[in-house]
Protein backbone atom coordinates (compact mmCIF):
# COMPACT_ATOMS: atom_id res chain seq x y z
CA UNK A 1 0.00 0.00 0.00
CA UNK A 2 1.44 3.56 -0.58
CA UNK A 3 2.48 5.08 2.26
CA UNK A 4 2.89 8.86 3.13
CA UNK A 5 4.66 11.36 5.63
CA UNK A 6 2.35 12.31 8.56
CA UNK A 7 3.41 15.51 9.32
CA UNK A 8 6.09 16.61 11.39
CA UNK A 9 5.74 12.76 12.76
CA UNK A 10 8.45 11.56 9.81
CA UNK A 11 6.97 8.38 10.15
CA UNK A 12 5.58 6.82 6.40
CA UNK A 13 1.85 5.41 7.53
CA UNK A 14 -0.72 3.48 5.17
CA UNK A 15 -2.82 5.94 2.70
CA UNK A 16 -5.98 3.76 4.60
CA UNK A 17 -5.43 3.46 8.27
CA UNK A 18 -7.73 1.41 10.75
CA UNK A 19 -10.06 3.66 13.09
CA UNK A 20 -10.54 1.83 16.45
CA UNK A 21 -13.34 3.47 17.74
CA UNK A 22 -15.37 0.32 16.83
CA UNK A 23 -13.41 -1.95 18.98
CA UNK A 24 -14.47 -0.19 22.21
CA UNK A 25 -17.80 -0.19 22.86
CA UNK A 26 -19.46 2.41 21.12
CA UNK A 27 -21.01 0.57 18.17
CA UNK A 28 -23.06 -2.56 19.75
CA UNK A 29 -20.44 -5.62 20.95
CA UNK A 30 -17.58 -6.63 19.48
CA UNK A 31 -16.01 -9.72 20.55
CA UNK A 32 -12.12 -9.22 22.06
CA UNK A 33 -11.42 -12.54 19.61
CA UNK A 34 -12.84 -10.59 16.39
CA UNK A 35 -11.50 -7.39 17.62
CA UNK A 36 -8.25 -8.77 17.51
CA UNK A 37 -8.81 -10.60 14.02
CA UNK A 38 -9.80 -6.97 12.48
CA UNK A 39 -6.21 -5.57 13.81
CA UNK A 40 -4.16 -8.83 11.81
CA UNK A 41 -7.11 -8.74 8.80
CA UNK A 42 -5.57 -5.17 8.87
CA UNK A 43 -1.91 -5.45 8.70
CA UNK A 44 -1.87 -8.32 6.48
CA UNK A 45 -3.67 -5.99 3.81
CA UNK A 46 -1.02 -3.29 4.44
CA UNK A 47 -2.34 -1.25 7.07
CA UNK A 48 0.56 0.10 9.25
CA UNK A 49 -1.40 3.22 11.12
CA UNK A 50 -4.05 2.48 13.55
CA UNK A 51 -6.02 5.48 15.43
CA UNK A 52 -7.18 4.97 18.89
CA UNK A 53 -8.62 7.25 21.83
CA UNK A 54 -8.48 6.92 25.69
CA UNK A 55 -12.21 7.16 25.91
CA UNK A 56 -13.16 4.05 23.13
CA UNK A 57 -14.69 1.63 25.40
CA UNK A 58 -12.69 3.00 28.39
CA UNK A 59 -9.59 2.08 27.19
CA UNK A 60 -10.60 -1.42 25.80
CA UNK A 61 -9.74 -0.21 22.15
CA UNK A 62 -6.44 1.07 23.53
CA UNK A 63 -5.72 -2.62 25.45
CA UNK A 64 -6.44 -4.41 22.94
CA UNK A 65 -4.21 -2.51 20.01
CA UNK A 66 -1.78 -2.78 23.08
CA UNK A 67 -2.00 -6.60 23.56
CA UNK A 68 -2.08 -7.26 19.49
CA UNK A 69 1.67 -4.96 19.78
CA UNK A 70 3.36 -6.99 22.26
CA UNK A 71 1.89 -10.76 20.91
CA UNK A 72 3.81 -8.98 17.60
CA UNK A 73 6.93 -7.28 18.47
CA UNK A 74 8.41 -7.05 14.97
CA UNK A 75 5.43 -5.17 13.38
CA UNK A 76 5.92 -1.70 12.56
CA UNK A 77 2.90 0.17 13.14
CA UNK A 78 2.22 4.06 14.13
CA UNK A 79 -0.71 4.61 17.02
CA UNK A 80 -1.85 7.98 17.25
CA UNK A 81 -4.48 8.32 20.56
CA UNK A 82 -6.43 10.72 21.81
CA UNK A 83 -7.23 12.60 24.85
CA UNK A 84 -8.85 15.02 26.67
CA UNK A 85 -12.77 13.32 27.05
CA UNK A 86 -12.15 11.52 30.27
CA UNK A 87 -13.10 14.61 32.50
CA UNK A 88 -15.33 17.58 32.31
CA UNK A 89 -15.40 19.35 29.00
CA UNK A 90 -14.16 22.57 30.49
CA UNK A 91 -11.23 24.60 29.12
CA UNK A 92 -9.58 24.82 32.20
CA UNK A 93 -8.82 20.75 32.80
CA UNK A 94 -6.46 20.48 29.71
CA UNK A 95 -3.41 21.27 32.00
CA UNK A 96 0.23 19.72 32.20
CA UNK A 97 -1.35 17.86 35.45
CA UNK A 98 -4.40 16.35 33.74
CA UNK A 99 -2.62 15.55 30.51
CA UNK A 100 0.12 13.32 32.48
CA UNK A 101 -2.74 11.42 34.41
CA UNK A 102 -4.49 10.47 30.56
CA UNK A 103 -1.01 9.91 29.06
CA UNK A 104 0.38 7.68 31.86
CA UNK A 105 -2.74 5.51 31.54
CA UNK A 106 -2.44 5.65 27.64
CA UNK A 107 0.80 4.61 27.82
CA UNK A 108 -0.16 2.00 30.48
CA UNK A 109 -3.13 0.61 28.02
CA UNK A 110 -0.64 0.73 24.86
CA UNK A 111 1.95 -1.13 26.56
CA UNK A 112 4.68 1.52 25.27
CA UNK A 113 6.89 3.93 27.53
CA UNK A 114 6.73 6.59 24.45
CA UNK A 115 3.58 7.55 22.79
CA UNK A 116 3.34 7.75 19.04
CA UNK A 117 1.11 10.22 18.44
CA UNK A 118 -1.47 11.97 20.93
CA UNK A 119 -4.35 14.41 20.19
CA UNK A 120 -6.78 16.27 21.88
CA UNK A 121 -9.49 14.74 21.47
CA UNK A 122 -12.06 17.51 19.88
CA UNK A 123 -11.77 20.01 23.26
CA UNK A 124 -13.77 23.10 23.69
CA UNK A 125 -12.90 25.74 20.62
CA UNK A 126 -11.04 28.08 23.23
CA UNK A 127 -8.72 25.34 23.85
CA UNK A 128 -7.19 25.22 20.01
CA UNK A 129 -6.01 28.86 21.24
CA UNK A 130 -4.64 28.38 24.56
CA UNK A 131 -0.54 28.44 24.50
CA UNK A 132 0.08 27.27 27.91
CA UNK A 133 -2.20 23.78 26.19
CA UNK A 134 0.49 23.53 23.45
CA UNK A 135 3.27 24.48 26.22
CA UNK A 136 2.46 21.31 28.68
CA UNK A 137 1.98 18.98 25.10
CA UNK A 138 5.78 20.42 24.19
CA UNK A 139 6.60 19.41 27.91
CA UNK A 140 5.41 15.80 27.78
CA UNK A 141 7.79 15.47 24.45
CA UNK A 142 10.75 16.96 26.14
CA UNK A 143 10.20 14.22 28.67
CA UNK A 144 9.95 11.36 26.79
CA UNK A 145 6.28 10.53 27.45
CA UNK A 146 4.95 11.11 23.80
CA UNK A 147 6.76 11.89 20.19
CA UNK A 148 4.37 14.14 18.77
CA UNK A 149 1.20 15.72 19.28
CA UNK A 150 -1.79 16.95 17.31
CA UNK A 151 -5.57 18.07 17.35
CA UNK A 152 -8.87 16.37 16.74
CA UNK A 153 -11.22 18.68 15.50
CA UNK A 154 -15.12 19.43 14.79
CA UNK A 155 -15.12 22.38 13.02
CA UNK A 156 -12.39 23.99 10.39
CA UNK A 157 -12.15 27.38 12.36
CA UNK A 158 -11.20 25.14 14.93
CA UNK A 159 -8.27 23.62 13.06
CA UNK A 160 -7.24 26.92 11.89
CA UNK A 161 -6.67 27.94 14.86
CA UNK A 162 -4.61 24.64 16.06
CA UNK A 163 -2.23 25.57 13.38
CA UNK A 164 -0.82 28.55 14.31
CA UNK A 165 0.80 26.33 16.73
CA UNK A 166 4.20 25.45 15.15
CA UNK A 167 5.08 22.11 16.84
CA UNK A 168 1.10 20.80 15.55
CA UNK A 169 2.36 17.41 13.96
CA UNK A 170 -1.61 16.54 12.74
CA UNK A 171 -4.79 17.29 12.50
CA UNK A 172 -7.44 15.08 12.33
CA UNK A 173 -10.56 16.31 11.05
CA UNK A 174 -14.21 14.71 9.60
CA UNK A 175 -14.06 14.75 5.95
CA UNK A 176 -15.98 12.65 3.13
CA UNK A 177 -17.94 13.21 0.08
CA UNK A 178 -20.46 14.68 2.29
CA UNK A 179 -18.28 17.02 4.29
CA UNK A 180 -16.71 18.83 1.54
CA UNK A 181 -15.50 21.98 4.08
CA UNK A 182 -11.88 21.40 5.28
CA UNK A 183 -10.65 20.99 0.81
CA UNK A 184 -11.05 25.22 1.27
CA UNK A 185 -9.10 26.23 3.57
CA UNK A 186 -7.67 23.65 6.02
CA UNK A 187 -5.91 21.13 3.24
CA UNK A 188 -4.32 23.75 1.54
CA UNK A 189 -2.81 25.36 5.01
CA UNK A 190 -2.21 22.37 6.70
CA UNK A 191 0.08 20.91 3.72
CA UNK A 192 1.89 24.40 3.35
CA UNK A 193 2.39 23.93 7.48
CA UNK A 194 3.69 20.56 7.17
CA UNK A 195 0.95 18.98 9.16
CA UNK A 196 -0.93 15.65 8.13
CA UNK A 197 -3.90 15.02 7.39
CA UNK A 198 -6.16 12.31 9.35
CA UNK A 199 -9.72 11.90 7.44
CA UNK A 200 -11.87 10.81 9.80
CA UNK A 201 -15.39 9.67 9.58
CA UNK A 202 -15.06 8.64 5.78
CA UNK A 203 -17.99 7.00 5.18
CA UNK A 204 -20.77 8.92 7.41
CA UNK A 205 -21.04 6.42 9.39
CA UNK A 206 -21.39 4.05 7.52
CA UNK A 207 -23.91 5.68 5.53
CA UNK A 208 -21.68 5.71 2.22
CA UNK A 209 -21.18 1.70 2.40
CA UNK A 210 -24.71 1.79 0.42
CA UNK A 211 -25.62 -0.85 2.36
CA UNK A 212 -28.21 1.07 4.61
CA UNK A 213 -31.93 1.61 3.83
CA UNK A 214 -34.70 3.75 5.65
CA UNK A 215 -35.73 0.05 7.00
CA UNK A 216 -32.22 -0.18 8.99
CA UNK A 217 -31.69 -0.38 12.76
CA UNK A 218 -28.98 0.08 15.03
CA UNK A 219 -28.50 -1.48 18.51
CA UNK A 220 -29.63 0.59 21.46
CA UNK A 221 -25.86 0.66 22.67
CA UNK A 222 -24.61 1.64 19.02
CA UNK A 223 -24.62 5.67 18.43
CA UNK A 224 -25.93 5.47 15.38
CA UNK A 225 -29.22 5.08 17.17
CA UNK A 226 -28.87 7.80 20.42
CA UNK A 227 -27.26 10.46 19.01
CA UNK A 228 -28.73 10.79 15.82
CA UNK A 229 -29.76 14.73 17.13
CA UNK A 230 -26.30 15.16 19.32
CA UNK A 231 -27.86 14.15 22.49
CA UNK A 232 -24.41 12.81 23.77
CA UNK A 233 -21.88 14.00 21.96
CA UNK A 234 -21.20 16.41 18.60
CA UNK A 235 -23.85 15.30 15.97
CA UNK A 236 -21.14 15.52 12.98
CA UNK A 237 -19.68 11.87 14.92
CA UNK A 238 -22.83 10.17 13.69
CA UNK A 239 -23.71 10.81 10.19
CA UNK A 240 -21.77 13.28 9.92
CA UNK A 241 -24.17 15.56 10.58
CA UNK A 242 -26.41 14.39 7.72
CA UNK A 243 -29.57 13.51 8.40
CA UNK A 244 -30.17 10.15 7.81
CA UNK A 245 -33.00 10.10 5.22
CA UNK A 246 -31.16 12.94 3.36
CA UNK A 247 -28.27 11.12 3.62
CA UNK A 248 -29.71 8.15 1.93
CA UNK A 249 -30.90 10.20 -1.05
CA UNK A 250 -27.31 11.28 -1.83
CA UNK A 251 -25.56 7.97 -1.21
CA UNK A 252 -28.16 6.56 -3.71
CA UNK A 253 -26.94 9.33 -6.02
CA UNK A 254 -23.16 8.79 -5.20
CA UNK A 255 -23.71 4.99 -6.37
CA UNK A 256 -24.52 5.64 -9.93
CA UNK A 257 -20.95 7.83 -9.81
CA UNK A 258 -19.13 4.86 -8.68
CA UNK A 259 -17.61 2.47 -11.49
CA UNK A 260 -17.88 -1.04 -11.96
CA UNK A 261 -15.56 -3.44 -9.78
CA UNK A 262 -15.46 -0.79 -7.04
CA UNK A 263 -17.96 -0.89 -3.98
CA UNK A 264 -19.34 1.97 -2.71
CA UNK A 265 -17.37 2.15 0.35
CA UNK A 266 -14.49 1.62 -1.86
CA UNK A 267 -14.76 5.00 -3.49
CA UNK A 268 -15.99 6.96 -1.16
CA UNK A 269 -12.14 6.15 0.59
CA UNK A 270 -10.45 5.95 -2.46
CA UNK A 271 -12.22 9.70 -3.25
CA UNK A 272 -10.31 10.97 -0.03
CA UNK A 273 -7.04 9.41 -0.54
CA UNK A 274 -7.19 11.71 -3.98
CA UNK A 275 -7.77 14.81 -1.90
CA UNK A 276 -4.96 16.65 -1.83
CA UNK A 277 -2.97 16.99 1.39
CA UNK A 278 -4.63 13.96 2.79
CA UNK A 279 -2.22 11.87 4.56
CA UNK A 280 -3.95 8.88 6.11
CA UNK A 281 -8.09 8.15 5.92
CA UNK A 282 -9.26 6.00 9.37
CA UNK A 283 -12.21 4.44 8.04
CA UNK A 284 -13.46 1.74 11.09
CA UNK A 285 -14.47 -2.07 10.88
CA UNK A 286 -16.54 -4.64 12.60
CA UNK A 287 -15.37 -7.46 10.69
CA UNK A 288 -12.57 -8.85 8.66
CA UNK A 289 -14.13 -8.48 5.73
CA UNK A 290 -14.94 -4.74 6.79
CA UNK A 291 -10.81 -4.43 7.31
CA UNK A 292 -9.64 -6.05 3.49
CA UNK A 293 -12.27 -4.23 1.95
CA UNK A 294 -11.29 -0.86 3.17
CA UNK A 295 -7.87 -1.57 3.09
CA UNK A 296 -8.22 -2.62 -0.73
CA UNK A 297 -9.39 1.23 -1.35
CA UNK A 298 -6.12 2.30 -2.05
CA UNK A 299 -5.96 -0.21 -4.75
CA UNK A 300 -7.85 1.48 -6.94
CA UNK A 301 -6.48 4.22 -7.47
CA UNK A 302 -8.08 7.79 -8.71
CA UNK A 303 -11.85 7.74 -9.87
CA UNK A 304 -11.55 10.43 -12.18
CA UNK A 305 -12.85 13.55 -12.42
CA UNK A 306 -16.63 12.69 -13.15
CA UNK A 307 -16.28 11.37 -9.62
CA UNK A 308 -15.11 14.68 -8.16
CA UNK A 309 -17.49 16.58 -9.82
CA UNK A 310 -20.42 14.56 -9.38
CA UNK A 311 -19.62 14.92 -5.53
CA UNK A 312 -19.81 18.42 -5.41
CA UNK A 313 -22.44 18.36 -7.08
CA UNK A 314 -24.30 16.12 -4.63
CA UNK A 315 -22.51 18.02 -2.17
CA UNK A 316 -24.60 21.26 -3.23
CA UNK A 317 -27.86 19.75 -3.89
CA UNK A 318 -28.07 18.21 -0.48
CA UNK A 319 -25.35 19.78 2.07
CA UNK A 320 -24.05 22.99 1.78
CA UNK A 321 -26.56 25.38 2.68
CA UNK A 322 -29.11 23.40 4.82
CA UNK A 323 -26.11 21.39 7.14
CA UNK A 324 -22.51 22.34 5.89
CA UNK A 325 -22.15 26.09 4.66
CA UNK A 326 -18.84 25.78 2.71
CA UNK A 327 -18.17 29.38 2.23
Amino acid sequence: MEQRTLGKTARSVSTVGLGTWQLGADWGDVDPKDATAILHAAVDAGINFFDTADVYGDGRSEQTIGAFLADNPGLDITVATKMGRRGEQQPENYTLANFRQWIDRSRTNLRVDTLDLVQLHCPPSSVYSDAEVYDALDTLVSEGAIRNYGVSVERTDEAMAALKHGNIATIQIILNAFRLKPLDEVLPAAKAADVGIIARVPLASGLLSGKYSKDTTFAENDHRNYNRTGSAFDVGETFSGVDFSTGLTAVKEFEGLVPDGVTTAQAAIAWIIAQDGVTSVIPGARTVEQARANAAAADTGALGAELNKGVSKIYDRHFREAIHPRW
